[in-house]
């Protein structure tokens, strides 16, 4: 009777389970790319709906908890996804419709040319070139924004049914996106999902309430100061609010400088300093340190850089998946170091490689991670 080595058939069974675990997932990939090239005249809105989902996810699985279904607790979720979505884009559409035609007859009505005396010397700025640039491109942005109304709302219905659908069925797609990755390097891709989860809870929870903030002190402020379109006014305020950095200064600055034009030095006095101090300053100093705990921590410049790249390359998806890749690049970076580096600072690593230089790369990395054990064992 012939033995038979049991080692080496399991050994060989998880070696043919793992190739064909990867197969399906090269499999899987090939097929999202070719999905994604089909579908991409709307692959900004499923990558909406998605982050989206991954935000209210929690709160699916909170309903659930609660002793909802796992289908009602998904169509719970996607209900408050549609109020918040319809809260956010409705009064911009709305205001942007009835106000278009005073937005239009200010711009007009601004003077084609500007004189500034400086030391009694008078300098004439031709201005009407702009404004009819301006014009041009509003009455452009108009007519193309009432044609694409149709294809917005086949968009949201999409937008919709996949949040549902994602939200549904989410601990499934969680099970198979980590089914592939070795158990030795899964903890890499959970703290990039932790990283992506905090990076769109401070675009989405965050920024929405700061804006929220912005629109309930924009709007007494400017019906204070006597601006007939202050809701307009006060909503836009509230929308530049997700520009990071600058955020509603955009358009405190062209306000005041269109009194300034117009000689009012007065409104354009009081247009800059209150509505630099309460309007763009005083909601991200009220509202964000009070959220901020869950966010991503990502700095302003990175999250500027993200924005402004995501907006100018993907178009309105941008604003969103712009500064998600880069907290997650970011993210992988300090893995990597703290994998190489290990607790040493980048002081001590510079001392350390001047004081003994590596006769060559083995040695350098096994003296260095040895190093570094003894700057945490201090």
């Amino acid at each position: 009777m012939r033995p038979t080595n049991v080692t080496g058939t399991s050994a060989e069974s998880a070696g043919g389970n793992r190739r064909r675990r990867y197969v399906l997932a090269g499999i899987v990939v090939a097929l999202g790319i070719v999905t994604g090239g089909i579908l991409l005249e709307v692959l900004g809105t499923i990558l909406f709906a998605l982050t989206v989902a991954y935000v209210l996810l929690p709160v699916q699985g909170w309903l659930v908890r609660r002793g909802l279904s796992e289908w009602t607790g998904a169509l719970a979720a996607t209900l408050l996804g549609f109020v918040s979505a319809i809260a956010v884009f409705a009064p911009i559409v709305v205001a942007l419709s009835f106000r278009f035609e005073q937005v239009l007859e200010a711009v007009e009505a601004l003077p084609r040319e500007v004189t500034i005396t400086v030391l009694e010397v008078a300098y004439t700025i031709e201005a009407g070139e702009v404004q009819t640039m301006a014009v041009d491109y509003l009455s452009d942005a108009a007519t193309t924004f009432a044609l694409a109304l149709p294809v917005l709302a086949i968009k949201f219905a999409l937008f919709v049914v996949l949040l549902f659908g994602v939200l549904l069925k989410g601990d499934e797609a969680g099970r198979a996106a980590v089914a592939p990755i070795p158990h030795g390097y899964r903890d890499v891709v959970y703290a990039l999902a932790t990283r992506a989860r905090e990076t769109l809870y401070a675009i989405y929870v965050l920024q929405v309430a700061t804006s929220i903030a912005t629109l309930a002190v924009a709007y007494p402020l400017f019906w204070i100061l006597g601006y007939e379109a202050a809701l307009t006014l006060a909503i836009v305020a509230a929308v530049l609010q997700f520009v990071p950095i600058i955020g509603p200064s955009m358009l405190i600055a062209p306000i005041a400088l269109y009194h300034v034009a117009a000689g009012d030095l007065v409104a354009a006095v009081l247009m800059g300093v209150l509505g630099l101090s309460l309007v763009a300053w005083l909601p991200d100093i009220a509202v964000r340190p009070r959220l901020a705990r869950r966010s991503a921590g990502l700095p302003g410049s990175l999250y500027f850089v993200g924005f402004t790249g995501g907006l100018f390359t993907l178009g309105p998806i941008g604003v969103v998946v712009g500064p998600l890749l880069v907290a997650v690049f970011v993210e992988a970076v300090d893995l990597l170091a703290d994998e190489v580096n290990t607790d040493a600072t980048f002081a001590e690593i510079i001392e350390h490689d001047l004081a003994e230089p590596p006769e060559d790369p083995t040695g350098a990395e096994t003296t260095f991670e040895e190093s570094g054990s003894e700057f945490a064992d201090d």
